[in-house]
């Protein structure tokens, strides 16, 4: 297990996307202090978790968390006035949460966590449900009239979903803790499916979420 400063939002990064961020509440501050005081040490990587129940603001806010995470890498940060920052991160790793470190003794939480590996499954199927996944993915964007750039790897593939249709939290956090890629891309094909027939029946569809912007 290693130690992991948790940043609870209500959305779900995922690894490879993009998650910009304003900080200002003074637990959060304190927690980019702390990343960019010893980012000479080791990375400046803090876990981002959705939050299962409550909100993402507020000392008491958060209730309870989704137990699988993502690592977010920080990439750039800026000074604004009145303490408050702009942040961009890259998420890396998928982590489980296995209990809260209230040794840790930091404003914010930190938990005891597992980093998980990245397994594929069988590469066949993987090779298989990738194409068709694409396949969906492009019937879906001529149904809706929308574009999507897909990456060429079939596992950036299976996390893409969530960039290339809307979903909801639930459905996000469902690609995140999918134990392999194989799995991941079958759900993903879906998920796909399901929005477009969606799409069809009502002749319209929601547009795919912004990257998430939290003001903490």
């Amino acid at each position: 297990m290693a130690s992991l400063p948790l940043f609870p939002l209500g959305t779900v990064l995922m690894p490879g996307a993009r998650l910009p961020l304003q900080i200002f509440e003074p637990r959060y501050v304190q927690l980019l202090k702390d990343l960019l005081d010893g980012q000479d040490q080791r990375p400046p990587v803090f876990g981002v978790v959705a939050i299962r129940e409550g909100f993402e603001v507020g000392e008491d806010g958060v209730r309870a968390l989704h137990p699988v995470g993502c690592g977010a890498l920080l990439t750039q940060a800026a000074a604004l006035e009145d303490e408050r920052y702009l942040v961009v991160s890259e998420g890396t790793d998928r982590f489980r949460v296995d209990a809260i470190d209230e040794s840790a003794g930091t404003p914010y939480t930190t938990a005891r966590v597992t980093w998980l590996p990245e397994r594929d499954g069988d590469a066949a199927t993987v090779v298989e449900l990738a194409a068709r996944l694409r396949a969906e993915v492009a019937a879906f964007a001529a149904a809706t009239g929308s574009e999507a750039e897909l990456p060429t790897d079939d596992r950036s593939l299976a996390y893409a979903v969530s960039d290339t249709v809307s979903l909801d939290v639930e459905d996000r956090q469902r690609l995140l803790s999918s134990t392999d890629t194989e799995s991941r891309l079958r759900l993903g094909l879906q998920l796909v499916r399901r929005e477009r027939e969606f799409a069809s029946a009502l002749g319209a569809v929601a547009m795919p979420p912004m990257p998430p912007f939290s003001l903490n």
